[in-house]
C-alpha cells in the first residue's frame, strides 16, 4: 500500500537556546521560536489530508503539531520515535567534555562503530532497533498519509533506515526546528520528495 509520510523534527525549546542535552529523557516545552514555527507549518499544511499524526512521547513532538491534533485528526505516541538517549549528558550544559564525546562518537560512527554510545546511554544501532519495531506497524496501518513528529538525532537515524541505506548515511541528512521530509513509499520502498524543507518558515516561501 502506497503511502506519503510527512516528516517533522520539533520546534525550537529554550534547551536548544541554552545549548543544554535534550534527548530522550529531557522533556521541555517549546518556546516562543517553537510555537511560532508551528504555527507556520500548520499555517501551510493545514489542508492536507493528513488520516494520522504519529509522535514520539515527548512534550516538544506534541506540541509542534498539537493544531493538527486539536483539528481532530487521530493522533498516536511512539516511544520508538523517541530522541535518542545521551545517557550522563542528558539535562547538562554542552561542555567541553561532551562536545569532545560529541565529536568522538561522530568519528567512531562515521567509521561504522554504531554501537558506540554515551554511558548510559543509546547507539544508532538500538535506536534504528527501535524505529524498525514502528516502521513495521506503520507500513500495515491503512492510513495513506501520515505526518510524524519527531527529533534530530532520532530523524537522521530513522531516514537513512526507512531508506535501506547504511546507516554511516546518517550524517547526510540535516536537521532543523521544525524541517520537513516528505517520503513517498510505494507498497516496497520508501524515497524522498522533499530534503530538509524550511520553505513553510520562510514568508517569501523559499527554502
Amino acid at each position: 500500500m502506497s503511502k506519503e509520510l510527512f516528516i517533522i523534527r520539533h520546534g525550537e525549546t529554550d534547551l536548544n537556546l541554552q545549548g543544554i542535552v535534550q534527548g530522550r529523557g529531557v522533556n521541555p516545552s517549546l518556546n516562543e521560536t517553537g510555537r511560532r514555527q508551528a504555527a507556520l507549518f500548520f499555517g501551510k499544511y493545514q489542508d492536507e489530508k493528513f488520516e494520522l499524526v504519529c509522535t514520539s512521547t515527548l512534550k516538544r513532538a506534541h506540541e509542534s503539531v498539537s493544531s493538527f491534533i486539536q483539528k481532530g485528526i487521530p493522533w498516536l505516541q511512539f516511544p520508538e520515535l523517541d530522541e535518542i538517549s545521551w545517557g550522563i549528558f542528558e539535562g547538562q550544559r554542552a561542555t567541553h567534555e561532551f562536545k569532545e564525546l560529541y565529536r568522538n562518537l561522530l568519528s567512531q560512527w562515521n567509521q561504522g562503530h554504531l554501537d558506540a554510545k554515551a554511558l548510559k546511554g543509546e547507539s544508532p544501532v538500538e535506536v534504528s532497533e527501535r524505529q524498525r519495531r514502528f516502521m513495521e506497524q506503520l507500513v500495515l496501518r491503512p492510513e495513506k498519509k501520515i505526518l510524524i513528529c519527531m527529533h534530530g538525532r532520532a530523524m537522521r537515524i530513522f531516514l537513512p533506515t526507512l531508506l535501506n541505506e547504511d546507516l554511516r548515511q546518517m550524517e547526510n541528512y540535516p536537521h532543523h526546528n521544525l524541517t520537513l521530509y516528505k517520503l513517498i513509499f510505494d507498497g516496497s520502498k520508501f524515497s524522498i520528495e522533499l530534503f530538509n524543507d524550511l520553505s513553510h518558515l520562510n514568508p517569501d516561501g523559499k527554502n
